[in-house]
């Protein structure tokens, strides 16, 4: 179920507003964000102090420049975070892939952890216990079908530690371990990639001269 923006609230509208829903969409990062050194952490803490205070729980998953949120909670309370998340100038092409009345919360005891999808962030740990999420990584979930999606997170929930890169105690190549002192981890990859195109090139030039 791919939504646009006026038929998610459209099917919104026509839910209780005490019902308890669950609504997934997902989006991608704008280019000024992705250079925010700042931009997870202010995310993550935003949604887990705003969430507590408003009964909403989930996930917030983010790799390869998209993210992809599970809110559930009371229809009203998702509905008006919703239209504060669709009018956040940090991300963009957002779409709703999953809009549904539930009979109980799957992330009841999650306060909108992040979840960072990139394996190269992991730890040999972390890469055992999260296998089976190979067929969503590359993550790309943009037109993924509501069957996918739950899937998805049915794969995530059984998760013991999350792949979160600060608790999986993540390890970068040895150029990559100087790099994350002046880079947030989303950068740091893109930084290492720069380094070694630099590198081929200059060893291009040096072999035909």
């Amino acid at each position: 179920m791919l939504l646009t923006h006026p038929s998610a609230f459209s099917k919104l509208d026509e839910i209780d507003d005490t019902a308890l829903i669950q609504l997934v969409y997902v989006s991608s990062l704008t280019v000024r964000s992705r250079l925010s050194a700042t931009i997870f952490g202010e995310v993550e803490g935003h949604a887990r102090d705003y969430n507590e205070q408003h009964g909403i729980t989930g996930t917030l998953c983010y790799g390869n420049g998209h993210f992809l949120q599970c809110m559930e909670g009371e229809k009203a309370k998702v509905a008006a975070l919703t239209r504060r998340i669709f009018a956040d100038k940090r991300h963009k092409n957002v779409q709703v892939l999953l809009l549904q009345t539930i009979s109980h919360r799957s992330f009841a005891d999650w306060r909108m952890r992040l979840l960072f999808l990139e394996r190269w962030l992991w730890s040999p740990a972390t890469k055992k216990q999260a296998a089976q999420l190979s067929p969503y990584l590359p993550f790309a979930p943009n037109g993924w079908s509501a069957e996918r999606t739950e899937k998805f997170l049915q794969v995530i929930k059984t998760f013991d530690t999350p792949p979160h890169i600060k608790a999986a105690g993540i390890t970068y190549n040895a150029f990559g371990n100087m790099v994350r002192h002046i880079a947030a981890p989303h950068q740091a990859f893109l930084v290492v990639q720069g380094f070694l195109s630099v590198l081929l090139v200059v060893g291009l030039v040096l072999l035909y001269l």
